[in-house]
Protein backbone atom coordinates (compact mmCIF):
# COMPACT_ATOMS: atom_id res chain seq x y z
CA UNK A 1 0.00 0.00 0.00
CA UNK A 2 1.66 3.28 -1.19
CA UNK A 3 1.12 7.10 0.65
CA UNK A 4 -1.92 8.12 -1.00
CA UNK A 5 -3.85 4.91 -0.68
CA UNK A 6 -2.87 5.29 3.14
CA UNK A 7 -3.83 8.40 3.86
CA UNK A 8 -6.95 7.60 1.80
CA UNK A 9 -7.63 5.10 4.00
CA UNK A 10 -6.79 7.07 6.71
CA UNK A 11 -9.15 10.08 5.70
CA UNK A 12 -12.06 7.44 5.52
CA UNK A 13 -11.64 5.92 8.74
CA UNK A 14 -11.28 9.15 10.41
CA UNK A 15 -14.75 10.73 8.36
CA UNK A 16 -16.49 7.61 9.59
CA UNK A 17 -15.60 7.85 12.85
CA UNK A 18 -16.58 11.31 13.17
CA UNK A 19 -20.20 11.08 11.52
CA UNK A 20 -20.75 7.89 13.82
CA UNK A 21 -19.68 10.58 16.79
CA UNK A 22 -22.66 13.01 15.80
CA UNK A 23 -25.28 10.46 15.05
CA UNK A 24 -24.55 8.95 18.61
CA UNK A 25 -24.29 12.31 20.02
CA UNK A 26 -26.53 14.77 18.10
CA UNK A 27 -26.34 17.01 21.06
CA UNK A 28 -22.70 17.77 20.54
CA UNK A 29 -23.84 20.69 17.40
CA UNK A 30 -25.21 22.67 20.36
CA UNK A 31 -22.47 24.67 20.96
CA UNK A 32 -19.74 26.04 18.71
CA UNK A 33 -17.42 23.30 18.47
CA UNK A 34 -19.74 20.80 17.69
CA UNK A 35 -21.30 22.96 14.85
CA UNK A 36 -17.31 23.72 13.81
CA UNK A 37 -16.78 19.92 13.91
CA UNK A 38 -19.86 18.58 12.35
CA UNK A 39 -18.71 20.96 9.29
CA UNK A 40 -15.28 19.25 9.48
CA UNK A 41 -16.99 15.63 9.71
CA UNK A 42 -19.81 16.33 7.06
CA UNK A 43 -17.83 18.95 4.77
CA UNK A 44 -14.28 19.06 4.77
CA UNK A 45 -13.65 15.39 5.06
CA UNK A 46 -15.47 14.06 2.05
CA UNK A 47 -14.16 16.54 -0.11
CA UNK A 48 -10.85 15.36 0.83
CA UNK A 49 -11.87 11.85 0.39
CA UNK A 50 -13.15 12.28 -3.17
CA UNK A 51 -10.37 14.29 -4.00
CA UNK A 52 -7.81 11.65 -2.64
CA UNK A 53 -9.81 8.72 -3.83
CA UNK A 54 -9.99 10.48 -7.60
CA UNK A 55 -5.99 10.75 -7.34
CA UNK A 56 -5.70 7.32 -6.80
CA UNK A 57 -7.45 5.95 -9.14
CA UNK A 58 -5.99 8.63 -11.66
CA UNK A 59 -2.92 6.92 -11.21
CA UNK A 60 -4.14 3.29 -10.89
CA UNK A 61 -5.86 3.54 -14.15
CA UNK A 62 -2.64 4.82 -15.93
CA UNK A 63 -1.33 1.22 -15.09
CA UNK A 64 -0.96 -1.35 -18.13
CA UNK A 65 -2.77 -4.21 -16.17
CA UNK A 66 -5.86 -1.65 -15.66
CA UNK A 67 -5.95 -0.80 -19.36
CA UNK A 68 -5.79 -4.38 -20.44
CA UNK A 69 -8.56 -5.65 -17.97
CA UNK A 70 -11.25 -4.74 -20.55
CA UNK A 71 -12.11 -8.01 -22.14
CA UNK A 72 -11.74 -5.80 -26.05
CA UNK A 73 -8.39 -5.05 -25.37
CA UNK A 74 -6.83 -8.74 -24.63
CA UNK A 75 -5.64 -9.21 -28.17
CA UNK A 76 -3.88 -5.47 -28.24
CA UNK A 77 -2.23 -6.52 -24.61
CA UNK A 78 -0.81 -9.66 -26.39
CA UNK A 79 0.56 -8.00 -29.27
CA UNK A 80 3.02 -6.49 -26.99
CA UNK A 81 4.55 -9.79 -26.83
CA UNK A 82 4.99 -10.48 -30.80
CA UNK A 83 8.55 -11.75 -31.40
CA UNK A 84 9.36 -9.49 -33.86
CA UNK A 85 11.65 -6.37 -33.54
CA UNK A 86 9.70 -3.98 -36.59
CA UNK A 87 6.40 -4.67 -34.66
CA UNK A 88 6.45 -1.23 -32.97
CA UNK A 89 4.57 -1.69 -29.76
CA UNK A 90 6.31 -4.72 -28.63
CA UNK A 91 9.90 -3.29 -29.66
CA UNK A 92 8.71 -0.48 -26.94
CA UNK A 93 7.18 -2.64 -24.87
CA UNK A 94 10.00 -4.99 -24.47
CA UNK A 95 12.77 -3.28 -24.53
CA UNK A 96 11.28 -1.06 -21.74
CA UNK A 97 11.59 1.89 -24.23
CA UNK A 98 7.96 3.09 -22.72
CA UNK A 99 7.84 1.94 -18.77
CA UNK A 100 6.35 -1.69 -19.06
CA UNK A 101 3.59 -0.42 -16.38
CA UNK A 102 2.30 2.19 -18.06
CA UNK A 103 3.10 1.05 -21.55
CA UNK A 104 -0.51 1.87 -23.18
CA UNK A 105 -1.23 5.52 -20.85
CA UNK A 106 2.46 6.46 -22.10
CA UNK A 107 2.14 6.34 -26.00
CA UNK A 108 -1.81 7.40 -26.02
CA UNK A 109 -2.17 10.36 -23.45
CA UNK A 110 -1.68 13.42 -25.27
CA UNK A 111 1.27 15.47 -24.17
CA UNK A 112 0.06 18.99 -23.47
CA UNK A 113 -1.21 20.87 -20.80
CA UNK A 114 -4.15 19.16 -18.63
CA UNK A 115 -3.27 16.10 -21.69
CA UNK A 116 -3.44 14.12 -18.98
CA UNK A 117 -7.19 14.97 -17.84
CA UNK A 118 -8.35 15.15 -21.14
CA UNK A 119 -7.19 11.40 -21.59
CA UNK A 120 -8.80 10.30 -18.34
CA UNK A 121 -11.55 11.88 -19.36
CA UNK A 122 -11.48 9.70 -22.66
CA UNK A 123 -10.84 6.31 -20.47
CA UNK A 124 -14.17 7.04 -18.87
CA UNK A 125 -15.88 7.40 -21.66
CA UNK A 126 -14.24 3.82 -22.23
CA UNK A 127 -15.72 2.11 -19.45
CA UNK A 128 -19.56 3.30 -19.92
CA UNK A 129 -19.13 1.92 -23.11
CA UNK A 130 -17.35 -2.17 -21.74
CA UNK A 131 -20.25 -1.59 -19.37
CA UNK A 132 -23.27 0.07 -20.93
CA UNK A 133 -22.79 0.03 -24.79
CA UNK A 134 -21.14 -2.44 -27.42
CA UNK A 135 -17.42 -1.90 -27.74
CA UNK A 136 -16.47 -1.37 -31.47
CA UNK A 137 -14.45 -4.26 -33.11
CA UNK A 138 -11.96 -3.05 -34.31
CA UNK A 139 -11.78 -0.51 -31.75
CA UNK A 140 -10.75 2.94 -33.24
CA UNK A 141 -8.77 5.82 -31.89
CA UNK A 142 -10.98 8.98 -31.19
CA UNK A 143 -8.65 11.11 -33.07
CA UNK A 144 -5.70 10.70 -35.50
CA UNK A 145 -2.47 9.64 -33.43
CA UNK A 146 -0.62 12.85 -32.94
CA UNK A 147 3.49 12.61 -33.89
CA UNK A 148 4.14 14.70 -30.45
CA UNK A 149 3.26 11.45 -28.61
CA UNK A 150 6.31 9.88 -30.74
CA UNK A 151 8.20 12.40 -30.30
CA UNK A 152 8.19 13.60 -26.87
CA UNK A 153 10.58 10.78 -26.69
CA UNK A 154 12.29 10.20 -29.60
CA UNK A 155 13.11 13.79 -30.68
CA UNK A 156 17.02 14.41 -29.75
CA UNK A 157 17.30 10.60 -29.20
CA UNK A 158 21.09 9.70 -30.91
CA UNK A 159 19.12 6.53 -32.82
CA UNK A 160 16.89 8.78 -33.91
CA UNK A 161 18.22 11.69 -35.36
CA UNK A 162 21.30 9.54 -36.99
CA UNK A 163 18.58 7.75 -38.80
CA UNK A 164 18.74 7.93 -42.76
CA UNK A 165 14.79 8.96 -42.91
CA UNK A 166 15.24 10.74 -39.81
CA UNK A 167 17.88 13.66 -40.26
CA UNK A 168 17.26 16.53 -37.86
CA UNK A 169 17.17 18.63 -41.10
CA UNK A 170 15.63 17.63 -43.45
CA UNK A 171 12.08 18.26 -45.11
CA UNK A 172 10.81 14.91 -43.92
CA UNK A 173 11.58 15.97 -40.17
CA UNK A 174 10.34 19.18 -40.78
CA UNK A 175 6.87 17.97 -42.22
CA UNK A 176 7.00 15.37 -39.18
CA UNK A 177 7.26 17.87 -36.34
CA UNK A 178 4.58 19.49 -37.90
CA UNK A 179 2.23 16.71 -38.14
CA UNK A 180 2.90 16.90 -41.98
CA UNK A 181 3.42 13.46 -42.29
CA UNK A 182 2.15 10.90 -40.02
CA UNK A 183 4.72 8.76 -38.01
CA UNK A 184 1.85 5.97 -38.92
CA UNK A 185 1.23 6.44 -42.10
CA UNK A 186 2.02 3.88 -45.07
CA UNK A 187 5.77 3.38 -45.61
CA UNK A 188 6.92 4.20 -42.22
CA UNK A 189 5.07 2.80 -39.14
CA UNK A 190 1.29 1.97 -40.07
CA UNK A 191 1.88 -1.23 -39.00
CA UNK A 192 1.25 -0.83 -35.29
CA UNK A 193 -0.99 -3.12 -33.20
CA UNK A 194 -1.24 -6.15 -35.99
CA UNK A 195 -4.55 -7.51 -34.41
CA UNK A 196 -5.55 -9.42 -37.78
CA UNK A 197 -2.27 -11.58 -37.63
CA UNK A 198 -2.01 -11.58 -34.03
CA UNK A 199 -3.40 -15.68 -34.41
CA UNK A 200 -0.69 -16.66 -36.14
CA UNK A 201 2.16 -14.32 -34.63
CA UNK A 202 5.18 -15.92 -32.50
CA UNK A 203 4.78 -14.37 -29.28
CA UNK A 204 7.86 -13.81 -26.56
CA UNK A 205 7.90 -15.12 -23.29
CA UNK A 206 9.74 -12.50 -21.05
CA UNK A 207 12.14 -14.74 -18.54
CA UNK A 208 10.51 -15.40 -14.93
Amino acid sequence: MDGTTATLWLVVAISILLIAALLAWPNIVANRGGKLLAFVAFFIFPVAVTWLGTEEHLERSKQTQFCLSCHVMEPYGRSLYIDDPNHVPAAHFQNHRVPADQACYTCHTDYVLYGQWLSKFRGMKHIYVQYFGTPENPIHLYSPFNNRECLHCHEGARTFDESAVHPADSDAMTAIRANEISCVSSGCHELVHDIAHLKDAKLWQPPK
